[in-house]
C-alpha cells in the first residue's frame, strides 16, 4: 500500500483549522439557542445554514485554486452587477435596501463583494513584479475597483460594510507594497476630509458616532443598544450567569441579540472566560490564514490569504469593539456566530479558499 506523504502533510496542517472552526460553530449554535430561548425554528434554520456552509466550503476547497484565480474578475463583475440590482430590485428591511429576494432565499450581495474584491485584488497584485509594486501608479487600479462598490453600498445605506471594504482594499494595497510615504499622506488626507464626509452621513449614522463619544446623551434612544450591551457584558463577570439565566438578553432588553450583538449574548451567560475563549479562537484562525499565505508557493494565494485574514480581523475587531463601546455601532456581524445566511456563507467560502490554498502548497495547479 502506497502512502501519500503529501496527503498526510495536508491533513496535519489543516487539522488545527478544523478544530478551531468546529469550536466556533459550537459557540455559534449555543449562542443562537441562548438568543432564541431554546429549540426555536430559527435555531434549526441556523444549523441548516451551517451544514450548507460546510458543503460550500468543501466544494470550494477541492476546486483547483487556478480556477478561482481565473474567474476572479468575473466574480467581481457579477457581484458588482448584483449591487446594481439592489438599487433597482432590492428588498427594504429596517430602513435599508441591501437584499435581493430570490423567493427561496434572500441574499445580501455586499457580503459576496467582500470575497470578490479580495480575489480580484489578489489576481491583480500577483501579476505585478516587485519593481512595479513599489510604484504608486500601479496601486491606482486597486483603489478604483475598491471605491466603486463602496459608493454603491453607501447608498443602501450600509456604512459598516463600506468602511470594511475600504479597509480591505487599502490594507491589501499596503501589504502588497504600497509606498510608505504616499500611504501616510493618504491616511492623513482621509482624516482631514472626515469633517466634509460628516455632511453626507444620514442622521442615524451621525447619532451612532455621537453616542460613541457620549453614550449617556440619549440612553433610551440612539444610545440604548450600547448601554444595554455594556450592562450585559459587565453583569456576566468571570464565569457568566449560566445558560438561560441572562437578564438583559432573556428579558429582551438587548436589541439584535442574535445578530450584531451575539457576542454580548454569549458574554452575559458565559462570562469573561467564554468571551476570551471566543477571541482566542478568532486570533488563532487569523494567524492560521497568515501562516498559509506565508508558506504558499503561489503569489495569488499569498495575497488572497492576507486579504481573507484582513477580512476576518476587521469584522471581529469592529464587531467586538462596538458591542463593548470602544467603536461606534455600524452594524457589522460577528463571523460564524451572528445569525444570517449571507454572512455565514461568505466566511465558509473563505475557509474553502484557505484550504484550497493549503492544498496548493503540496500540489501543482
Amino acid at each position: 500500500m502506497k502512502i501519500n506523504i503529501k496527503n498526510i502533510i495536508f491533513i496535519n496542517e489543516s487539522k488545527i483549522l478544523f478544530i478551531l472552526i468546529a469550536l466556533l460553530l459550537i459557540f455559534s449554535i449555543l449562542g443562537q439557542v441562548i438568543a432564541f430561548g431554546g429549540n426555536d425554528i430559527s435555531v434549526q434554520k441556523h444549523i441548516a445554514k451551517i451544514f450548507f456552509g460546510i458543503i460550500v466550503a468543501y466544494a470550494v476547497a477541492i476546486t483547483n485554486l487556478k480556477f478561482w484565480e481565473n474567474v476572479s474578475y468575473i466574480f467581481y463583475l457579477i457581484s458588482f452587477f448584483c449591487l446594481l440590482l439592489v438599487e433597482i430590485l432590492g428588498v427594504i428591511k429596517l430602513g435599508a435596501q441591501r437584499w435581493i429576494d430570490l423567493y427561496i432565499i434572500t441574499l445580501q450581495p455586499s457580503e459576496f463583494m467582500k470575497i470578490a474584491l479580495i480575489l480580484a485584488l489578489s489576481r491583480y497584485y500577483s501579476s505585478l513584479s516587485i519593481f512595479e509594486l513599489k510604484q504608486l501608479k500601479f496601486h491606482l487600479f486597486p483603489l478604483f475597483i475598491t471605491f466603486l462598490p463602496v459608493l454603491l453600498i453607501l447608498k443602501q445605506p450600509d456604512l459598516g460594510t463600506a468602511v470594511l471594504l475600504m479597509g480591505i482594499g487599502v490594507g491589501m494595497s499596503f501589504l502588497a507594497g504600497f509606498p510608505f510615504k504616499p500611504f501616510c499622506y493618504t491616511v492623513i488626507a482621509f482624516f482631514c476630509l472626515c469633517p466634509i464626509g460628516w455632511r453626507f452621513l444620514h442622521d442615524y449614522q451621525k447619532n451612532r458616532i455621537l453616542d460613541f463619544l457620549d453614550p449617556e446623551r440619549d440612553p433610551l434612544g440612539t444610545g440604548y443598544h450600547v448601554l444595554q450591551s455594556k450592562i450585559a457584558i459587565g453583569s456576566g463577570h468571570i464565569f457568566g450567569k449560566g445558560i438561560f439565566h441572562g437578564t438583559q438578553g432573556g428579558l429582551n432588553f438587548l436589541p439584535e441579540k442574535h445578530t450584531d450583538f451575539i457576542f454580548t449574548t454569549i458574554s452575559e451567560e458565559m462570562g469573561f472566560v467564554g468571551s476570551i475563549l471566543i477571541i482566542m479562537i478568532f486570533i488563532g484562525i487569523i494567524f492560521y490564514f497568515f501562516h498559509v499565505g506565508s508558506e504558499s508557493k503561489s503569489k495569488f494565494a499569498r495575497h488572497m490569504c492576507k486579504g481573507l485574514a484582513l477580512l476576518l480581523f476587521i469584522h471581529v475587531f469592529v464587531n467586538i469593539g462596538m458591542v463593548i463601546g470602544m467603536l461606534p455601532v455600524v452594524g457589522i456581524p460577528l463571523p460564524f456566530l451572528s445569525y444570517g445566511g449571507s454572512s455565514l456563507l461568505t466566511f465558509m467560502f473563505s475557509i474553502g479558499l484557505i484550504l484550497s490554498a493549503l492544498l496548493r502548497n503540496y500540489y501543482k495547479y
